[in-house]
């Protein structure tokens, strides 16, 4: 079983680049695994790199703008949950 706690909001998609800019309301690290969902998105990852204004980082908290890379589309507005195992 899992737990989910949204930690923020999708609010840019870069088709090109395939990486969502999320404006976050809790802590993520590198190595999360975290869940976005919205209408017709729903997609689950590890956070293998995280950028800050152009810059790598390993953890980043409320009210950062963060962006990472993901695997297929997802749409302004997604919610973004961190997903921790329970036993």
């Amino acid at each position: 079983m899992a737990e989910e706690e949204e930690i923020g909001r999708v609010t840019d998609y870069f088709a090109n680049i395939g990486v969502a800019g999320i404006d976050l309301t809790g802590k993520l690290k590198v190595g999360d695994t975290i869940r976005i969902g919205g209408h017709t998105t729903d997609l689950e990852l590890v956070v293998e790199s995280m950028q800050v204004e152009h810059e790598q980082v390993e953890e980043a908290g409320r009210g950062k703008k963060i962006g990472i890379k993901v695997q297929d589309r997802v749409r302004r507005g997604d919610r973004v949950y961190r997903v921790t195992a329970t036993t």
